[in-house]
């Protein structure tokens, strides 16, 4: 992955950023030791980042897509105000088996539910409102991610959707891949869409914020 931020200035902050728990620890460790692809995992400094979002917020019903291995379900559970819960959504089994593990051993198994299946299907059996809502699942799939959660997002509540910024990739016209093509895709039309309110910000990989109007 290029990344976005000097990484200087990324090691910098996550050295003078609060230190993952225990749990985070021995997650993070198993991620990268049993997982394909361990870099989707968002880390220390944007866990810390979903945390505050969500207890700046007040966010009490929050939705996930894409759980991977629950480093950002078990992050932005920090945050969350008492009765809050979270319902997280995996197409993968293999994924969902080492989330909740470690969401049982983290002692949130009554405030963090995971889902296991295509996203599309999982978000049709679920009734709003979202307070807080975090995308980062299959990229071709952001469109439609966004358009099947916008009309279950509370009026305050908060979408973010990860790697907006694809490894700078984004800004590389050449670049023709499709998950590449996807994200571009996506940030142009939220940028266009009238009824919301968005900002990228250069967070790890790129983290769109969108609201509604």
């Amino acid at each position: 992955m290029d990344p976005v931020v000097d990484p200087a200035i990324e090691k910098y902050a996550s050295e003078n950023t609060s230190p993952p728990t225990q749990g985070l620890l021995e997650l993070a460790e198993e991620t990268r030791a049993t997982l394909d692809g361990p870099g989707m995992m968002v880390g220390a400094l944007e866990g810390r980042f979903l945390e505050m979002l969500v207890f700046a917020s007040g966010a009490k019903r929050i939705l996930e897509i894409g759980t991977f291995s629950g480093y950002s379900s078990i992050s932005m559970a920090a945050g969350l105000r008492d009765g809050g819960r979270i319902v997280t959504c995996d197409i993968s089994e293999k994924h969902a088996e080492v989330a909740r593990r470690h969401i049982d051993a983290n002692g949130l198994s009554d405030r963090i539910e995971v889902r296991v299946g295509p996203a599309l299907e999982t978000l049709a059996t679920l009734d709003g409102p979202f307070d807080f809502v975090f995308i980062d699942a299959d990229k071709p799939n952001y469109i439609n991610y966004y358009e099947a959660v916008l009309p279950k997002l509370s009026p305050d509540g908060v979408i973010a959707a990860d790697n907006t910024l694809w490894s700078k990739r984004v800004i590389d016209l050449e670049d023709q891949e499709a998950d590449t093509v996807a994200i571009r895709n996506f940030n142009e039309m939220v940028a266009d869409d009238p009824r919301v309110v968005n900002v990228i910000l250069t967070v790890r990989d790129g983290i769109t914020l969108i609201r509604k109007a």
